[in-house]
């Protein structure tokens, strides 16, 4: 057809080159105008697919958010454009594509030099490094395409309910070979924003695809460096392609990185302690089970909840590390929650049968009482970490511990996991809230206390030692069950050095006080024991 609109015959004398021109060029011209009604074509069908990703984020409407984000994908790698680059935009998407060559030097895109970028909204940049293209070249000698899809809202990422997102900002980076990953010379990104962290622990996060059961992945920071070169920015270094942002999360005041070596030194050492002394104690018990009562029983459920929460908790370091398995982290996670869960229980049982003691004139008797204090103590907590694991499983796993270290005029932020709560709202709920029950009762049960105490002191005639002795058995029996404890709510402004050391010290060496207690208690019952026997033997020989 194109032949029949441009045929020409020779004309004698005229010129073959002139007519030629003539002829070509009108076609070169049409090629032109087809090359860019095509490209004009892709770039509105791409855009059209944006709107409607669009209209799906404020309508709610329940479409595939991996189906939408994937298409996008898909349409930028394919599309036809003249040029290096091209450039569409939403309200709330932004999507970029560009040709590469093997001679790729590097790229570095930056929101403040792109005209369609509103000025007024945070900036944000991303840099890529030269080694991207490497090994795609390597088996393939074509042109490359890397697209870039810029999100300024969270509807198609799920987030959990306890963090928000840095700005509500999602960069994602995409590489037409394929998944790009174990890169030598990081990805930078660089979020900028306005507000301030203080109280938030800020990281840098990558979509993991298929990391979730309930949504089409999920956050995830593996491979990824969360730095901050200045109070208005998080600088997240990447070793791989994919979409990324700053997760926010509520915590509590960062822990100098210098104080890190000496407080894990000192849980090391007090833990090891208190896993003695509490083994020593339970053996002890065993050998004179037959001698005891249901005092020293719960005294032995304590010391065996003490025994478990410090081999897991010594533990959970180790397995946190990334050669460990996942699930292994999520097993020994669980299991220490459930041992701090029950030795915040037992010593809530050991106030309540101090008030039984102290509180009820005659002897009292409960059938199976013992039986079902441990109902109680390790039932109620297996009950709440096994309904937590049937609920969702993710509540446990490696958390990270924030640690300030300051450099010069910047400051950055490392990191040490363990193997713990990630949920902020559980932490909140069955670690401190718990924990802060189980102190408040036991003061509550001292101070109740030393006032009984107090009045039968006053109603003896000769006050003896019997009072006396009687009051500093409650208060040393309540304060290492409880007091210690409520340390943990003093983590917060000047009162944070002091107390994590005090905190770290006594609650290491929390088993090690039980046991001198255990000791001491025996002692002091082995000593009635005599002094009675001598009293009847005395009365026997007069």
């Amino acid at each position: 057809m194109i032949c029949e609109l441009f045929w020409w015959e020779p004309v004698p004398g005229g010129n073959l080159i002139h007519d030629m021109n003539c002829c070509w060029a009108p076609f070169l011209y049409l090629c032109l105008l087809v090359s860019q009604s095509r490209t004009a074509e892709a770039s509105q069908e791409t855009l059209h697919w944006m709107e409607k990703m669009e209209v799906a984020a404020k309508s709610r409407i329940s479409t595939s958010s991996a189906e939408l984000i994937h298409g996008l994908e898909l349409r930028l790698l394919n599309a036809s454009f003249g040029g290096h680059n091209l450039t569409l935009q939403t309200q709330i998407i932004q999507a970029l594509a560009f040709k590469l060559n093997c001679n790729f030097s590097g790229l570095s895109l930056s929101s403040a030099a792109l005209e369609k970028v509103p000025q007024a909204r945070p900036q944000h940049a991303m840099q890529f490094p030269a080694e991207l293209t490497r090994n795609a070249c390597r088996t393939r000698s074509r042109d490359l395409r890397l697209i870039c899809i810029y999100f300024s809202s969270t509807r198609f990422f799920q987030k959990d309910i306890n963090s928000s997102l840095l700005n509500n900002y999602v960069l994602g980076a995409q590489l037409s070979h394929g998944y790009v990953s174990n890169l030598s010379e990081p990805v930078n990104i660089s979020f900028w924003h306005n507000q301030s962290l203080e109280g938030y622990t800020v990281t840098c996060v990558f979509w993991k695809e298929r990391a979730s059961k309930h949504h089409w992945g999920a956050w995830s920071p593996e491979g990824c460096h969360t730095e901050q070169p200045t109070p208005s920015q998080v600088l997240c270094r990447c070793n791989h392609l994919t979409y990324f942002a700053v997760l926010m999360q509520l915590s509590q005041a960062p822990v100098p990185a210098e104080l890190l070596a000496p407080l894990t030194y000192i849980s090391l050492v007090g833990c090891s302690i208190s896993i003695v002394a509490s083994l020593l104690t339970v053996l002890l018990h065993l050998q004179a089970r037959k001698q005891s009562d249901s005092v020293t029983r719960i005294h032995m459920n304590l010391h065996s909840s003490v025994l478990l929460l410090n081999i897991t908790f010594l533990l959970s370091p180790v397995l946190a590390t990334p050669p460990m398995p996942g699930a292994a982290c999520v097993v020994l996670a669980a299991t220490l929650h459930f041992a701090l869960l029950s030795c915040l229980t037992w010593m809530a049982i050991e106030g309540f049968n101090l008030y039984l003691l102290l509180g009820r004139v005659y002897n009292v008797y409960i059938r199976r009482y013992v039986l079902k204090l441990c109902a109680v103590g390790w039932g109620v907590p297996a009950f709440l970490v096994l309904f937590l694991l049937a609920v969702k499983s993710s509540v446990y796993g490696p958390c990270k511990i924030q640690l300030s270290d300051s450099h010069g005029n910047s400051t950055g932020f490392k990191t040490t996991s363990i193997c713990w709560v990630q949920s902020s709202w559980v932490h909140s709920v069955l670690v401190m809230g718990y924990g802060g029950l189980t102190s408040l009762f036991n003061l509550v049960v001292l101070a109740w206390a030393l006032r009984v105490l107090n009045k039968l002191r006053a109603q003896e005639k000769a006050p003896g030692t019997r009072a006396c002795r009687d009051t500093v058995t409650v208060l040393g029996l309540t304060v290492l069950l409880g007091t210690t404890w409520a340390l943990a709510f003093f983590s917060f402004s000047v009162f944070l050095l002091p107390q994590l050391f005090l905190f770290t010290i006594f609650n290491s060496l929390y088993g090690f006080f039980l046991f001198l207690w255990f000791c001491s208690q025996r002692c002091r019952s082995e000593a009635e024991a005599e002094a009675e026997m001598e009293v009847f033997t005395s009365q026997m020989v007069q």
